[in-house]
C-alpha cells in the first residue's frame, strides 16, 4: 500500500496524531497532532490547519473524558476543559534537568496517561516512562530508556505495546488496572535489511500493530510478532507516528518529520498521510480526569 498527503506540509516535526469524535462539531470528528518543536497543536480541516501553542515543546496530547485535552508539554503536563485549549493550564513541570524532555505517550483502558521521555542529546539510558493516574499523580515507572516513544494497548486491555527506538525492538507487557504494565518481553524486533527505527504506534481493532520507522519511509503491521502489511510513505524518510479516524476508524492517518533533512530535499516532509488499509483502529483512549 501507498499513502499520499492529505494536504501541504503545515508542520516541521508532526507527531502524534489524534482522532476524536467530540472535537468537532459536526462530522464524525476532527484530527489533531503536535509540531513537536513549534510547540504548537494542530487541528485538520480540509486543506486548512488551525495552529495553538502550548509552549516551548509539544510532545503529545490526548482528549479527556469529560472534554477538553490534556498536553504533555517539555517537562510536564497541562489540561484544558475546553475543546479549542483556550483554558490551558499548565501542570507543575515534574523534572528541573532542562537536557530531558517528554516525547510520546497513550492512555491505558483505564484513562491514566503513560508519557515517555528521551534526552535532546539522545543519551543512552537517560530517557523513562511515566505514568500520570487520573487524580494527577506523576511518577516514573520505567526507567533506563533512550528514546521513549509509541506505546497502545489491544483490543482486550490485557497487552500494552511499547517501542524505545533505537533498540529496534517492539516490546510487549502484560497490564492489569491494579498492577499496571509488567512482564515486559520482546516482542518485535526488526531485521537488519529492514529501514528505520520504530517511532509511534496504533493498535487496530484486529489486534494489528501499526510501526511508524523513523527512518525508513514506512508504516508496518504486525501480528502476533510477524510482519503483516507495509504501508510506503513515498518520498519522506521520517515517518513519526500514526493514528486511525474517519467514518467508522477505516483511514489510516501517518505524520511525518522535516528534522535532519537537508533544505530543499524532500517537499512533502512535514505533511500528514492517509491511506484506506482495509481494517479499523481502535478508538483513542482518553484521558479520565
Amino acid at each position: 500500500m501507498r499513502a499520499e498527503p492529505i494536504a501541504t506540509p503545515h508542520a516541521f516535526h508532526a507527531e502524534g496524531p489524534v482522532w476524536w469524535p467530540e472535537w468537532s462539531l459536526e462530522g464524525p470528528g476532527e484530527l489533531r497532532y503536535v509540531d513537536m518543536f513549534a510547540g504548537d497543536v494542530l487541528t485538520v480541516r480540509g486543506d486548512d490547519v488551525e495552529r495553538v501553542h502550548v509552549g516551548k515543546i509539544a510532545a503529545a496530547l490526548r482528549p479527556r473524558g469529560k472534554g477538553g485535552a490534556l498536553v504533555a508539554l517539555e517537562r510536564g503536563f497541562a489540561l484544558s476543559d475546553n475543546n479549542d485549549l483556550s483554558d490551558l493550564q499548565v501542570m507543575q513541570p515534574i523534572w528541573s534537568d532542562p537536557a530531558i524532555r517528554f516525547n510520546d505517550g497513550g492512555c491505558d483502558p483505564m484513562g491514566n496517561f503513560y508519557c515517555g521521555t528521551m534526552a535532546y542529546d539522545q543519551t543512552p539510558g537517560a530517557a523513562s516512562l511515566y505514568l500520570l493516574t487520573t487524580d494527577g499523580m506523576a511518577s516514573p515507572v520505567l526507567g533506563d530508556l533512550t528514546i521513549a516513544n509509541g506505546i497502545g494497548w489491544s483490543p482486550e486491555g490485557e497487552t500494552a505495546y511499547f517501542n524505545d527506538t533505537p533498540t529496534r525492538t517492539v516490546s510487549a507487557f502484560d497490564w492489569e488496572p491494579e498492577t499496571g504494565l509488567t512482564e515486559r518481553r520482546p516482542w518485535v524486533t526488526l531485521p537488519d535489511d529492514v529501514k528505520g527505527n520504530p517511532d509511534g504506534l496504533w493498535v487496530d481493532q484486529e489486534g494489528g500493530v501499526w510501526i511508524a520507522l523513523y527512518g525508513g519511509s514506512a508504516v508496518h503491521r504486525y501480528v502476533d510478532g510477524k510482519l503483516s502489511e507495509v504501508v510506503e510513505v513515498p518520498g519522506v524518510t521520517n515517518v513519526t507516528a500514526c493514528t486511525f479516524g474517519g467514518a467508522d476508524l477505516q483511514t489510516l492517518y501517518i505524520t511525518t518529520s522535516r528534522e535532519n533533512v537537508p533544505d530543499g530535499e524532500q517537499p512533502l516532509a512535514g505533511a500528514v498521510f492517509s491511506c484506506e488499509p482495509g481494517v479499523g483502529g481502535l478508538p483513542v483512549a482518553p484521558f479520565g480526569a
